[in-house]
């Protein structure tokens, strides 16, 4: 028997991109469309909250569109409508939420509600047609920095998180410190490239009784108190070196952290998701760190480390053939907890 293909057209709106694709059977992009508000919000130095939202207002209609007439598909032929509805800002949450309720109920096509980081998670199902759960999967973002033990489609477990600062919130802070703007990540990572590592030495965050949590704020309040010490000596900050130690540090401890996981937890499957698994030392470190320990390693392109909604789709699927099915009083939740439903 011949099963029938199931196509999701997906909406993502949790930050600052807007974003819609296609999905086919949870794997095969059709279409991945992403309109960027990063030139926006670099003249701010971060995202502002409410002009995310009235740019998604603005384009999410020409995105879907454009989304549909990539994949040569239309409204009548999508199985089901995905949507990120927690976490992130509210406004931006509640105009993806919006858009979708009103296509499914036009359309009565199913509604299907999906979590964010869940959705960083299955970036790695498109990048990687073979792998399956269980697997270990370390989140890195702007906004998260959770460790995950994937036990099967939907279904999570949090081993580990931040207490403080994201990663990718301490690449962007100390990114404006030493004047290189927003986004931070990829700066960093630029600038590092010409520095050394081991110029300063940085500290490493251990939390007793919880050894896979993570904190960062220590260490970027270390760098600020290497910049202010250096000026006040009068002394040239090597912009280079301090990048490169700093991104050192953070990734020596999420390295660490996801392999002692993995052995401890009998995991043989690793991957990172998020905007900051897009860095190429993280990438570089881990695969060595993983084979070393005979780990196999997963980590999806670059443009789906972002926020996009080919990762949204994917996740939708797995959720669709679960029978999972949102009513129309699905709604935006900012702190949504992963697992939660």
């Amino acid at each position: 028997m011949i099963q029938k293909d199931i196509n999701i057209l997906a909406i993502e709106t949790s930050c600052d991109e807007t974003a819609a694709a296609v999905v086919r059977n949870g794997r095969e992009v059709r279409s991945n469309i992403i309109s960027s508000q990063i030139e926006l919000h670099k003249l701010y130095g971060g995202v502002v909250p409410e002009i995310a939202s009235r740019k998604h207002i603005e384009k999410i209609n020409q995105v879907i569109e454009e989304a549909l007439s990539v994949a040569k598909i239309t409204l009548e032929e999508i199985d089901a409508i995905g949507v990120t509805y927690g976490p992130g800002l509210v406004g931006a949450l509640l105009v993806g939420v919006a858009e979708a309720k009103a296509i499914s109920f036009a359309t009565k096509k199913p509604l299907i509600g999906v979590h964010h980081i869940e959705g960083h998670v299955s970036a790695n199902y498109i990048e990687h047609k073979q792998l399956k759960p269980p697997f270990l999967c370390l989140i890195v973002s702007g906004g998260h920095t959770h460790l995950v033990l994937v036990k099967d489609y939907g279904e999570y477990e949090i081993i580990g998180k931040t207490r403080d600062d994201a990663a990718g919130e301490a690449f962007d802070k100390v990114a404006r410190a030493i004047g290189l703007g927003y986004p931070g990540g990829p700066k960093i990572d630029k600038l590092s490239k010409e520095g050394r590592s081991d110029a300063i030495s940085f500290p490493r965050a251990h939390i007793e009784g919880s050894p896979y949590d993570f904190s960062f704020s220590g260490l970027k309040s270390a760098v600020l108190n290497y910049i202010n010490s250096m000026e006040m000596k009068n002394e040239e900050i090597n912009k280079a070196d301090l990048a490169a130690s700093f991104q050192e540090a953070v990734i020596d401890v999420l390295v660490t952290r996801t392999i002692m996981a993995a052995n401890d937890y009998g995991m043989k499957q690793v991957a990172i998701a998020g905007g900051v698994a897009a860095n190429s030392a993280l990438k570089k470190v881990f695969s060595t760190a993983c084979k070393e320990k005979g780990l196999e390693f997963y980590y999806p392109s670059p443009i789906l480390c972002t926020d996009n909604a080919a990762m949204i789709g994917a996740a939708a699927y797995y959720e669709y053939i679960r029978g999972k099915r949102s009513g129309y009083d699905l709604n935006a939740i900012p702190n949504l907890k992963i697992g939660e439903r």
